[in-house]
């Protein structure tokens, strides 16, 4: 039935959804951070630098060369601080793709030395179980053959007469045959 281990497994289900609801919370005061977090005489700086990313993210073609002139008709430290914004901003070109130089290549990380270390491994280990396979296909098709000479022999020596005594003319002409293929 429904005893104490039942309800202490209520309790705790109530405890952790407590806890996810605090967190929650939490999390919705800390969206708010440009505006609560800061001090009120720098509140304006970081509202201005939230709105110059978002607008970045939208056009960054176009802004740059309209928030230098902003920049340049600033005064203060903010205008000094837009230019030197902007001028990070141009001279770090960020592309779609990386890019790679011949240090990447020479300076591998732990990670891809022990990528290619494992392939390498990887390869070695295909590599063995195919010829591993080959001999084994080898040995077999041998043995096959081998098996396949032993009945012809077999069934040539036990050849009997009608009174049953072993056929020596059929004995003969097998050993005949086999000393003329050894010579």
């Amino acid at each position: 039935g429904r005893g104490f281990a039942f309800r202490r497994k209520q309790k705790i289900e109530r405890q952790y959804r407590k806890v996810l609801k605090k967190r929650r919370q939490v999390h919705s005061q800390q969206d708010d951070q440009f505006t609560d977090r800061y001090p009120e005489h720098l509140k304006h700086l970081y509202l201005a630098e939230e709105e110059k990313l978002k607008k970045r993210r939208r056009t960054p073609d176009n802004l740059v060369s309209s928030e230098e002139n902003k920049a340049a008709d600033g005064s203060g430290v903010y205008g000094y601080v837009c230019l030197m914004i902007i001028s990070v901003s141009r001279t770090c070109t960020f592309s779609s793709r990386p890019v790679v130089t011949q240090e990447k290549f020479k300076n591998k990380t732990s990670n891809q030395k022990a990528k290619e270390e494992y392939e390498k491994i990887k390869a070695e280990r295909a590599r063995k179980k195919e010829e591993a396979e080959k001999r084994k296909q080898q040995r077999e098709e041998a043995q096959r053959l081998y098996k396949q000479k032993k009945m012809e022999a077999y069934k040539i020596l036990c050849k009997k007469t009608k009174k049953g005594q072993p056929n020596l003319n059929l004995q003969v002409e097998f050993l005949l045959q086999k000393i003329q293929q050894n010579t």
